[in-house]
């Protein structure tokens, strides 16, 4: 994006809407006085969940409590919030799939519940894509409970004519996750994360898990994995090589990487507990921001380390940015 390169002060409102446009915390930006930027700044924001010993999330932290560092370079955190109240945009990825039948109707009926707890109509937006041997967006971003609850009562499996009618097959897990993210997340700003009902196992996707890791990263997208499965599922020879572990390890790897959360529903753990704990952690993040010491002259992966200065507490956080959108 090209900034005015005049050296003089700008309003408020112009320096709103370029905020906008690089993504960046700019509600902290205009509490100080008008700063002036260059043509090659970006400010790279980066969203972080602190947890101690016991799992339990640390609210209270300040700017002087963190530390990042970008290639091994460290780098002044210029700005700094709480986060529980900026705008929130989220896709619910909800795997339809075969293997998921007996567990559909759980998964319908706490997103339905989670959606209500969370969405802010008016401020925060979701959007719907189901995916199993297609992806297809149920509802585009919204901001109406009303809208939602009523396509989630119509995700599903598929019926036994549309799996006669299929051609090629599989779950295409991977492939959702950069449609998600080069068709909806590319054109957002502020706080943006991926919410995936799956048990894992993608069997169809043209792209692999790297692809789908970094357009997550390419779009400043942090992904949180629920892996709900149905044991019985894959128990038989036909499926062991696909079962359970190969699913967990690519939902892991892809929240990991992208600065998510996972989670896994089991006995002690229900569904709705899950969304729960997801509602906390998106009400207590931190955003911090830096400029990078080095000019944005060509696209690439950059490395970020964020940490925190207290012993025994640690930060879930994207460990990358890419330099270009």
């Amino acid at each position: 994006m090209q900034l005015p390169l005049q050296d003089k002060r700008y309003s408020r409102r112009q320096m709103l809407s370029w905020g906008m446009a690089l993504g960046s915390p700019w509600s902290v930006v205009l509490a100080q006085e008008d700063p002036t930027f260059s043509t090659d700044v970006r400010v790279v924001n980066v969203l972080a969940t602190v947890r101690d010993r016991q799992g339990r999330i640390i609210r209270d932290l300040a700017q002087a409590d963190f530390s990042v560092a970008e290639n091994g370079r460290p780098q002044a955190i210029r700005y700094f919030s709480r986060e529980s109240d900026l705008p929130l945009t989220l896709g619910l990825m909800v795997d339809t799939s075969v293997s998921q039948q007996r567990v559909i109707d759980a998964e319908r009926g706490a997103s339905m519940r989670f959606v209500d707890q969370v969405l802010r109509e008016n401020k925060d937006h979701v959007f719907l894509i189901q995916f199993d041997m297609t992806v297809r967006m149920r509802q585009e971003l919204t901001s109406s409970h009303r809208k939602l609850e009523e396509i989630l009562a119509f995700v599903d499996t598929p019926t036994r004519q549309e799996l006669r009618n299929q051609y090629g097959g599989g779950t295409l897990l991977y492939d959702a996750v950069i449609e998600a993210s080069k068709q909806v997340m590319k054109n957002q700003s502020g706080r943006k994360a991926l919410i995936v009902l799956s048990d894992g196992v993608d069997t169809g996707s043209e792209a692999t898990l790297t692809d789908a890791i970094e357009a997550a990263l390419r779009t400043d997208t942090l992904i949180y994995s629920i892996l709900f499965s149905d044991a019985g599922f894959y128990g038989g020879p036909l499926f062991g090589r696909m079962s359970g572990a190969g699913g967990r390890k690519a939902l892991m790897g892809m929240s990991a990487e992208s600065g998510g959360g996972f989670f896994e529903v089991s006995k002690k753990q229900t569904i709705d507990d899950v969304f729960t704990i997801l509602e906390e952690e998106l009400r207590s993040q931190y955003s911090l921001g830096y400029v990078s010491d080095v000019p944005l002259h060509i696209a690439e992966f950059r490395k970020i380390q964020l940490t925190v200065n207290q012993k025994g507490l640690t930060v879930q956080a994207r460990d990358r940015y890419w330099t270009h959108h």
